[in-house]
């Protein structure tokens, strides 16, 4: 059974690059399976954060595309997120918006391009030295013909 709560809109910072407004997101709760007792039975404490990626006026056509190759997306373009770490409401769902922002903050992590570099000069000479006194070494220990 879930419950859905509206809740104050507000501006949540995802990334330096990405804000997405709290009303874009869609809370409901239901009974958890975390901690809590027999007032688990009770109680909606878990908390399932959704947001629809496919309709969010706050990514650009890259981020939105980069976000569908990096993250889990329900067939109706949804993210979905759930907490049920912690005994109360609140607490859980703190903890989906927290997790939510690890994930966009990873997805949309750009790795920066390797450089080519090249061995120096001295080290290829290092190399070449190390290998022709290697190659001595297993010459000498050859068996000699007396």
């Amino acid at each position: 059974m879930y419950h859905k709560l509206s809740i104050r809109s507000m501006l949540i910072p995802m990334t330096r690059m990405v804000h997405i407004p709290d009303s874009e997101f869609e809370f409901s709760y239901a009974r958890s399976s975390g901690p809590g007792g027999q007032n688990v039975n009770k109680v909606n404490s878990k908390a399932i954060l959704k947001w629809d990626l496919e309709r969010s006026p706050s990514l650009t056509v890259e981020q939105r595309d980069r976000l569908w190759g990096k993250l889990r997306v329900s067939e109706a373009g949804q993210v979905v997120v759930m907490s049920d770490r912690y005994r109360d409401q609140g607490r859980n769902r703190e903890d989906c918006i927290e997790k939510f922002h690890a994930l966009i903050e990873q997805a949309l992590h750009v790795p920066k391009k390797r450089k080519k570099t090249r061995q120096s000069y001295s080290s290829r000479l290092k190399a070449k030295e190390s290998k022709k006194r290697h190659s001595e070494k297993k010459s000498r220990r050859a068996s000699r013909d007396w």
